[in-house]
């Protein structure tokens, strides 16, 4: 286990990230940014119509995620944290599955050839931009937090549009290509009925 822990370390997976540009924010903004990303709350199921549907939602997904991740702890943490993270930015957390699914095939420690870290390949300038030097953005809440957050300010940012918001959040605004994977990936593998707030 250590040397697969090692091995992957020395040798990252490439994943599907475009190249997003580094952008100036104003100074409202990174602030708004890193006070988003800062909350050191321990993750937590959240979900206002109880207990029940929060474990429903937990072990459906977890059946999905299986053949992806076979560690049950690992993969229990890993969706809980994609419900916490989601939730507390305003996004669907099956959205966020998706994106995972399309950036890096739930691989932690997935590089893209553009340099985009992690689970939710975020790109390293936004450490320098609104967090803090010693963040890892291979971390999984460290990593999840960043992609949520960034992701809720594109969203803001284009009104609510997903398209749009995804194009930017990949490197690849005007293109189809990558939002329509996300958006097939949320509404086809990760499509949820039951309730999810």
């Amino acid at each position: 286990m250590k040397r697969t822990f090692a091995l992957a370390l020395l040798f990252p997976l490439v994943a599907l990230a475009g190249n997003q540009d580094e952008e100036r924010l104003s100074d409202s903004v990174r602030a708004s940014l890193q006070a988003a990303i800062a909350d050191r709350a321990v993750p937590v199921l959240r979900f206002k119509s109880g207990a029940d549907n929060a474990h429903r939602w937990l072990s459906e997904m977890s059946r999905r995620l299986e053949g992806r991740i076979p560690d049950r702890k690992q993969r229990t943490e890993l969706l809980k944290t994609v419900q916490y993270e989601a939730t507390r930015a305003g996004l669907d957390p099956q959205l966020v599955l998706g994106i995972m699914q399309i950036e890096s095939g739930f691989k932690k420690y997935a590089v893209s050839g553009a340099g985009a870290r992690g689970y939710m390949q975020v790109m390293p300038f936004w450490i320098k931009i609104i967090g803090e030097r010693q963040h890892n953005l291979f971390a999984l809440r460290t990593n999840l937090r960043y992609g949520c957050v960034i992701l809720r300010y594109y969203l803001d940012r284009e009104k609510g549009d997903f398209f749009r918001a995804l194009g930017r959040y990949n490197g690849s605004l005007g293109k189809a290509d990558y939002p329509n994977l996300v958006l097939g990936a949320w509404k086809g593998a990760w499509k949820y009925d039951g309730a999810t707030s």
